[in-house]
């Protein structure tokens, strides 16, 4: 329930916002509004304001601002200087543009709301990098604190969390950049810098596994034991929760991740070897010998039945009156900068098209978001609104991007798109809306089926 209504909400805002940013500058410019619809379809709710329908309709999947036009219905001479087609051209796409403007401002609003509420994130200490990846091959290691990072060859920005880390690492990734790190220790000391080329990292998905081929998938976790299934491997050995590993045989364990990879290795032509523990135990050093299993229930690797490593360190990611409002409007362009590249790349083939998502991942995330709490919902919804906002102002037919390319072509031309074109390119545009939403459905029912 908490998702559906998450999800309704999200839809409802955004919906409300983009319609309005239409509805308040027709107003302003002097064209008279017959309706505005929050959904398609079959209305269910109306309610007349002035010269003004407000109603709601079935279909809650978007929203439309009708205004006169002289184009579609029969208007009183007294009424025509009203209709939108007889509006100058600067004033009609300023309509049109009006939409994504006020989805791209919300969202700005909105990750201002955000930062100054504050959120609890992540620290930016790494754990174990993958091995092989761009973060080993460039010497980091586990409880490395990432306190700055800059793309190419410009300055160095503080990193405040490890979702900001992943951030820069995304946008460096796509862009093919090579990245420098202000890294420390788990204390801050002993700063240094290191670089990491991403031109090799392939990155058709951004998805945690992007974060693994770059190495910094994994927060760092201290190697200390945590709650102990009866019966297991682990209780069989001996381990009680509390006890911090210090090393597999004569390899120093860094920390949980390392841990747990090792223990997934200990197989050796199909069986799981027994390896030397060596443990911390109330101040006292132990060796203990312990033999993971694959257990009862098919596992794909050797496991102890037990749960390892301690809670990441957080820390509250919090911004003043104005630079929260700065970092809001930095987020907002970089989202739609990074929106917009996405979307090339799929359209050239760099990028996969499982990137595509549709209403099932909106609803979802909304609803993990809503429980997280307010601040993170927020910056959900301001997410989403850039999303919206990129999307709307796509060059594409049925648009409002697709309806500023025929502005642009009257600009031109000194002639408006001929009723004959613009009937073959809204056909193409509602084909292409619909095989993206075809897209994106499949997309989302693959993730929860686990094809994805």
């Amino acid at each position: 329930m908490t998702t559906l209504l998450a999800f309704l909400a999200t839809l409802g805002v955004l919906i409300i916002v983009h319609e309005y940013g239409h509805y308040r500058v027709a107003v302003a410019c002097g064209v008279k509004v017959l309706r505005f619809s929050v959904g398609f379809g079959r209305i269910v709710w109306r309610r007349q304001r002035g010269e003004t329908e407000f109603a709601l309709s079935a279909l809650p999947l978007g929203g439309y601002v009708k205004m006169l036009d002289t184009r579609e219905d029969a208007v009183p001479e007294a009424e025509r200087h009203r209709a939108f087609d007889r509006r100058p051209l600067w004033q009609r796409s300023a309509i049109v543009a009006a939409g994504p403007a006020a989805n791209l401002l919300l969202a700005v609003l909105l990750y201002a709301a955000s930062h100054w509420i504050g959120v609890d994130e992540p620290k930016a200490v790494l754990g174990s990098p993958s091995a092989g990846s761009a973060a080993e091959q460039a010497g980091l290691r586990a409880g490395d604190w990432v306190r700055g990072v800059a793309r190419g060859m410009g300055a160095i920005d503080p990193v405040r969390s490890m979702n900001d880390l992943r951030w820069h690492l995304t946008e460096a990734a796509l862009a093919g950049e090579a990245v420098t790190l202000e890294v420390g220790d788990a204390h801050g000391r002993g700063v240094r810098t290191v670089t990491l080329s991403l031109a090799e990292v392939p990155a058709r998905e951004v998805d945690a596994e992007l974060m693994r081929r770059i190495g910094v998938g994994a927060l760092f976790s201290e190697p200390v034991m945590g709650r102990i299934l009866e019966g297991g491997p682990a209780q069989r050995a001996g381990l009680r929760e509390g006890d911090r590993v210090l090393a597999i045989g004569d390899r120093p364990v860094a920390d949980a991740a390392q841990l747990r990879e090792w223990i997934r290795g200990s197989v050796r032509d199909g069986v799981p070897q027994p390896m030397t523990w060596r443990i911390e135990r109330d101040g006292q050093r132990l060796a203990l010998e312990v033999l993971p299993a694959y257990g009862t229930e098919g596992a794909s690797a050797p496991r102890i039945e037990a749960y390892i490593g301690t809670p990441p360190a957080l820390v509250t990611v919090r911004y003043g009156l104005l630079e929260g409002l700065t970092q809001a409007v930095r987020r907002t362009w970089e989202v739609s900068v990074l929106s917009l590249r996405m979307l090339g790349r799929m359209i050239v083939g760099e990028a996969s098209l499982k990137n595509l998502s549709g209403p099932l991942t909106i609803a979802d995330y909304a609803g993990q978001s809503v429980e997280l709490g307010v601040a993170y919902y927020l910056g959900f919804l301001a997410l989403v609104s850039v999303s919206l906002g990129v999307l709307n102002l796509l060059p594409l037919p049925m648009l409002d991007g697709g309806h500023l390319m025929y502005h642009l072509f009257e600009a031109l031309t000194g002639r408006p798109v001929s009723d004959v074109w613009l009937d073959r390119l809204q056909r193409g545009g509602m084909a292409v809306l619909l095989m993206m939403m075809s897209l994106a459905l499949y997309n989302d029912v693959a993730r929860l089926l686990g094809l994805h």
